[in-house]
């Protein structure tokens, strides 16, 4: 190949690459978005639909599209007795259970403070991965950064905290972190169970995590609403369900195939940016400066964690020889 064909293949590869990695910025920009939009549908819905009942609805829906995409391509889900109850299980722990805590705790704290302490799931599943696994000991770096995100979560709460719990906020608030408990909880024990395709655990999951609200929903609130929905509320739930859940899974494994764990474990950090944004913008949402300032520093908790941004600012290159 003479040279000036390599410039061209070359400068061809670059233009290939860039346009590779904007397309994947994009897709973990939207992906942030369906999550983030989760938390603004969450504060359309409350007023209209119970806990439980909304969250079925969400989990219940998105299960069933799921269940319909394995089938069209030919791998169903199946499940002996003890795959399923470890589906319940997780579907309890990572979706079930931190939804409905979601749900409730929007009926007094703001969207973009449940997304920003959602934000913190990486930390406590990191602390659950030390106390469980010998091999996943806490590094200092990665224990500075909790502490970082420690302070972050301190400094959000906090004011509510010296206020006392006659508002009510610092009870939603705790509910957020209880959220963040149960997934860091069921990402350590989904790794017992092996030998699913990633769709096919989601759509188990999901599943499991329906008969966990279903009780709830029709025996504590008959599944019944709140108040009539209107279309709003109607165009929210199915959102939930069909954006914020089950579109969100398809891309979530989508980029997790093409760019890895690494990669897509940066929608965390996007994820209360778009829930903050949406809240300001649809629902004329006030941030206040504890929440900016807590959200900075549990960003900056994560950034250490990473350790990425540090490799490259600390990195010294090697002199190239001529």
């Amino acid at each position: 190949m003479s040279r000036q064909h390599q410039k061209v293949a070359t400068a061809g590869q670059e233009r290939h690459g860039q346009t590779g990695d904007n397309r994947a910025w994009l897709m973990l920009g939207f992906l942030s978005v369906l999550w983030g939009g989760s938390f603004l549908f969450y504060k359309i819905l409350v007023p209209v639909i119970p806990p439980f009942t909304l969250v079925l609805g969400r989990v219940g829906f998105s299960a069933l599209c799921l269940h319909a995409v394995l089938a069209f391509r030919g791998t169903p889900l199946r499940l002996n007795r003890s795959a399923m109850l470890w589906m319940f299980v997780l579907g309890t722990l990572n979706c079930g259970l931190p939804f409905s805590l979601y749900a409730w705790s929007e009926r007094v704290v703001s969207s973009g403070v449940a997304a920003t302490l959602n934000a913190t799931t990486p930390i406590f599943t990191l602390i659950a991965l030390h106390c469980a696994y010998r091999e996943e000991r806490l590094t200092p770096r990665m224990a500075m950064g909790c502490l970082c995100a420690f302070f972050g979560v301190a400094v959000l709460i906090g004011k509510d905290l010296l206020s006392g719990f006659s508002g009510g906020q610092i009870v939603g608030e705790l509910a957020c972190l209880g959220s963040t408990i149960s997934y860091a909880i069921g990402n350590v024990l989904a790794r017992r169970l092996k030998g699913y395709q990633p769709l096919q655990l989601a759509a188990g999951q999901l599943t499991g995590a329906a008969l966990f609200v279903l009780p709830g929903a029709v025996i504590f609130e008959g599944c019944s609403f709140l108040s009539p929905p209107d279309v709003v509320a109607w165009g929210a739930w199915l959102g939930i369900a069909l954006l914020s859940t089950f579109l969100a899974y398809i891309l979530y494994f989508g980029i997790l195939n093409r760019h890895g764990a690494a990669y897509v474990s940066l929608v965390t950090f996007l994820v209360p940016v778009s829930a903050l944004s949406m809240g300001v913008v649809f629902l004329g949402e006030k941030i206040e400066w504890n929440t900016l300032v807590g959200a900075l520093m549990i960003g900056c908790g994560l950034l250490v964690i990473d350790g990425r941004i540090l490799r490259r600012i600390w990195k010294r290159e090697e002199p190239t020889p001529a």
